[in-house]
């Protein structure tokens, strides 16, 4: 390595100082290491905003040195307000970041590279980790996860004729035939037609088939052969009458699974609660089963990174909080307080999550999950998706067409 002599180093050094000083309105503080009476700001989205207080409680008892102040925000908020706030140069120490808009602020010099040294990517489900990596460099320690899979009546299956879960795609669409014809069931799937985040509803059937909307290295390949034939099986369910193509903003799937007008959806975690919850008598008449495979069982990775502020002036206890938040310990706890998935994998070998067979199907599929490659402007990428599935759902168009519009709109979004 090229050393440079000394006194330039100096003036670097004292230059780069002088820069950070006035960056903190030279109060200093950017060296307050852990041990230093301070106050950690953190903003935290929907449920786990109100969560975290209480962890943030326990968190103080062990170290009273610092003080943790969480402000819930609500996810509809939460990019508007993170905006905002970056341009004001007013971030909060630590912030939770969705995975659609964690590129946006590492792109814009926003946040805080992982130190490496303290989080281990091999702690992580491998699409966890990628989610909080942008431009080659780490930038959010992943928090939780989230995937999808196949929830499914196993009571109106066997009136439908049918032999346990669907295995393949090809399985999916006939079980949905056989719940409609036999089982008396309205609809045989429920997947999204349209609207906002329609995307959700497509990534298994994308994803298993082999396609995808960015390649690794962050190239539109949303018009290949694999997505052409993904959104074609997609467009079946509706075009043969075994999905609703209208769209309900606010649906809740749960009630129609429950009354079996819906005998099959593709769920998060949150939906085993729900449904133990609210739906009490249908326990023993439904299972949750991996995404059928195409090519492979592939499902959608989503879920929350926890990321530092560059400029913040408690960076040391910021990762210290952290740490706690995400080892295998904290990652447990927080799963018994708010049934979000823990995204540290030594989190699972211990309690529920180790015995529970539903949770070990989430598991599994977490394990081969994909995530988009974080981008500047993933939001407005995936909404070209949900249009060309809209307008596939409602035949206006061909999956082709559909696609190639999405393609070059897409092809003038990414970084």
């Amino acid at each position: 390595m090229h050393h440079a002599p000394r006194p330039a180093m100096t003036a670097a050094v004292a230059l780069a100082s002088a820069l950070a000083l006035t960056a903190c309105g030279g109060s200093g503080e950017e060296r307050a290491d852990a041990g230093t009476q301070q106050t950690l700001t953190v903003w935290a989205m929907g449920t786990e905003g109100e969560k975290l207080a209480d962890v943030a409680k326990t968190y103080q008892q062990a170290h009273p040195n610092v003080t943790v102040q969480v402000t819930p925000v609500g996810w509809d908020v939460a990019h508007q307000k993170l905006v905002a706030a970056a341009a004001a140069g007013k971030l909060p120490d630590v912030m939770q970041m969705g995975s659609s808009y964690l590129g946006e602020f590492a792109d814009m010099g926003a946040l805080e590279p992982v130190n490496t040294g303290a989080f281990k990517q091999g702690d992580f489900f491998p699409a966890a980790w990628n989610q909080g990596t942008y431009g080659g460099k780490s930038y959010g320690v992943p928090w939780y996860v989230d995937t999808r899979v196949l929830f499914y009546r196993t009571d109106l299956a066997k009136k439908a004729g049918l032999k346990g879960a669907p295995a393949t795609m090809a399985d999916l669409r006939k079980a949905a035939e056989a719940y409609q014809a036999k089982a008396g069931a309205k609809w045989g799937l429920s997947i999204q037609p349209s609207g906002l985040d329609a995307v959700q509803s497509f990534y298994p059937f994308l994803y298993s088939a082999g396609g995808a909307i960015l390649d690794d290295g962050g190239k539109p390949v949303v018009n290949g052969p694999e997505a052409v034939k993904a959104l074609e099986d997609y467009g079946a369910y509706y075009a043969e009458g075994l999905s609703d193509k209208t769209f309900r903003p606010g649906y809740d799937v749960t009630k129609d699974f429950n009354t079996g007008a819906v005998p099959m959806f593709f769920g998060g975690p949150w939906m085993v609660g729900l449904l133990n919850d609210n739906y009490p008598d249908l326990k023993g008449k439904w299972a949750v089963a991996p995404v059928p495979a195409d090519k492979a069982s592939v499902s959608m990775a989503g879920g929350s990174s926890l990321t530092i502020s560059a400029d913040s002036s408690h960076k040391a206890a910021a990762k210290d909080f952290i740490a706690y938040l995400t080892d295998a310990k904290g990652q447990a706890d927080w799963y018994e307080r708010t049934k979000d998935l823990p995204a540290n994998v030594k989190a699972w070998e211990a309690g529920t999550l180790a015995t529970d067979p539903n949770l070990t199907v989430f598991r599994t599929q977490m394990e081969n999950a994909k995530a988009l490659p974080a981008q500047p402007k993933l939001t407005e990428i995936t909404s070209k998706v949900d249009e060309a599935i809209g307008s596939v759902t409602q035949g206006t168009s061909s999956p082709k067409e559909a696609l190639d519009k999405a393609q070059s709109a897409i092809a003038g979004l990414v970084g």
